[in-house]
């Protein structure tokens, strides 16, 4: 068996998914998916079968409530300086700037109009 990244799947809770779902969409400049299970309500990142990396979704439901503490969500992004400015742009607040890792790269982590702290990361080089 091949080895893998132990991470398949992540939820990010979201109070309004609209809001939310139009926040990621500028940020990372994508099309979300919605889709309905139950009372659960998803709005899903692009993903493709085989590729690396995990594959998530922004949630509502009663049982997911957004929060600053917990788990923080890593994004690649290729320019972490656009993407920092689109955050703002969208009502989000970056808590920790432009950061640099050594030869890991450049992160940074911002908190979304919901109230999630999650962060950017972009490669050296």
């Amino acid at each position: 068996m091949a080895e893998m990244n132990p991470v398949n799947w992540f939820e990010i809770p979201a109070a309004d998914l609209a809001r939310a779902t139009a926040f990621y969409e500028a940020l990372f400049e994508v099309k979300l998916e919605a889709n309905e299970l139950g009372d659960l309500k998803m709005s899903m990142f692009p993903m493709a079968q085989a590729a690396p990396g995990a594959a998530g979704a922004l949630v509502q439901s009663p049982n997911h409530q957004p929060a600053t503490a917990g788990t923080t969500v890593y994004f690649f992004v290729a320019d972490l300086d656009a993407a920092l400015g689109r955050v703002e742009a969208g009502g989000g607040k970056v808590v920790v700037p432009r950061t640099d890792i050594g030869e890991h790269g450049f992160f940074a982590q911002f908190e979304d109009t919901e109230g999630n702290r999650v962060a950017l990361h972009t490669p050296a080089g």
